[in-house]
């Protein structure tokens, strides 16, 4: 009888030692009983690494693409609630046949001669990669899962390579020094292809890795930049492959940062496609991301999860009229800076519902609460889980009272799930 997603999933879940084991060598070498190095994945293929904003970049290069006529593929993680979401084709996700194919052509190669084990997200990355090699689209977005050099994603040359943020976040894979995080981004760097890097200011080993490939660097707030007019709109200006400067004006905040915004202007640029004002605009005003400054009436859902993310959360928020009170329902894994998340959210949050987080890094509602009262702050109630919390705060919830939902993705997608249900 043959799996279902839902079978293949939890099989994959429990068939490696490790739930994350960083290293290219059993990957590669099922990539290559696949012929997945055989032919070019795409047209084009971009891979985008960073701490923060891979998500909104890979969402906005995405819909530029589509906008521009070119047939996509993106592949993301996590998921909020369904597995499918980690593959699109042309912006909708894949269907579960896709999906279940390919693992089991994975399953296949990693079993044809010695055995190789593979981690859940190394099965899932070859059986995406599997899926877009068959339709070859126009523009392929790969997003890095864990650091860089060693991410499963890694396995596959790109022709643009972006790097968005260099921030503190999976101390336990990557460490705390932001020279060391830097380097491990850097590994997606590829000799001769260009790079688009989408912070103003990044560690030095980046620098030092572009010099030693020779990559033809492309630097936010030097080849290509952002800036905002007065009646809310921005303009972009960035250079075409052949090294001339193009500019576009008018154009419209799609809720997600400028700077990510920027960089996938950059990057179609850089993939032969100069950007065309009228079909970016219509682009940036029609792109979405769930889990992204995502308003479900008052209730304001964002995956931010580390300091960088949440600072960034309140100064979207700080810019809104301040509602008569903002409740700010958190829950943060136990391997993340609850303080500094909570001291970067502060600001913009009045009170706060602290709700745990199940799974071995879970971090009970009972530990968060001490962490935000030793912030001095207000905790309205303690939660098992983000259902629970979402099911106690939805009917005390007042007229001109806002809710931000915010720490972790498994917060967000456990809030989602239950607002969909208050709000039947």
């Amino acid at each position: 009888m043959s799996l279902t997603l839902d079978d293949w999933l939890a099989r994959l879940e429990r068939q490696h030692p490790v739930a994350i084991e960083l290293g290219l060598d059993r990957v590669a070498a099922v990539a290559e009983r696949l012929g997945l190095y055989a032919r070019p994945l795409a047209e084009h293929v971009v891979t985008v690494a960073g701490t923060n904003g891979k998500g909104s970049t890979v969402a906005m290069l995405e819909r530029l693409g589509r906008a521009h006529g070119l047939t996509t593929a993106s592949y993301t993680s996590p998921h909020l609630l369904r597995y499918n979401e980690r593959l699109r084709f042309d912006g909708e996700p894949a269907e579960d046949a896709t999906l279940v194919a390919g693992f089991e052509r994975v399953e296949a190669a990693r079993l044809a001669g010695e055995a190789i084990s593979l981690t859940y997200f190394e099965a899932g990355t070859l059986a995406a990669l599997l899926a877009i090699a068959e339709v070859r689209p126009h523009l392929a977005i790969l997003e890095v899962g864990l650091g860089g050099r060693l991410d499963a994603v890694n396995v596959i040359d790109s022709d643009v390579a972006v790097i968005t943020t260099i921030a503190h976040d999976h101390a336990d894979f990557l460490g705390d020094d932001l020279d060391g995080i830097g380097y491990e981004k850097a590994g997606i760097l590829r000799h001769g292809h260009p790079a688009v890097l989408g912070s103003r200011e990044l560690p030095a080993s980046v620098s030092r890795r572009l010099e030693e490939l020779a990559v033809a660097d492309h630097w936010l707030g030097r080849e290509f930049d952002h800036c905002e007019a007065d009646s809310g709109s921005w303009a972009w200006q960035g250079r075409t492959m052949e090294g001339n400067t193009y500019r576009l004006d008018n154009l419209p905040d799609p809720g997600l940062p400028l700077d990510n915004a920027a960089v996938a202007l950059q990057v179609l640029a850089l993939c032969g496609v100069a950007p065309r004002a009228e079909a970016s605009r219509q682009a940036l005003a029609s792109v979405s991301l769930p889990g992204r400054l995502q308003w479900k009436g008052p209730w304001c859902l964002d995956v931010a999860h580390n300091p960088h993310a949440a600072r960034y959360v309140a100064s979207r928020l700080a810019r809104r009229p301040r509602p008569s009170r903002r409740i700010g329902l958190l829950g943060v894994l136990k391997d993340k800076d609850a303080e500094a998340l909570i001291a970067a959210l502060a600001p913009v949050v009045d009170a706060w519902v602290a709700v745990g987080l199940s799974g071995p890094r879970g971090r009970s509602g009972e530990e968060l609460a001490e962490s935000l009262a030793g912030c001095a702050a207000e905790v309205l109630k303690v939660a098992a889980s983000p259902g629970e919390g979402v099911a106690w705060l939805a009917p005390r919830l007042k007229e001109g009272e806002e809710v931000l939902v915010c720490g972790s993705f498994h917060t967000v997608a456990e809030a989602l799930e239950a607002l969909e249900s208050e709000l039947l």
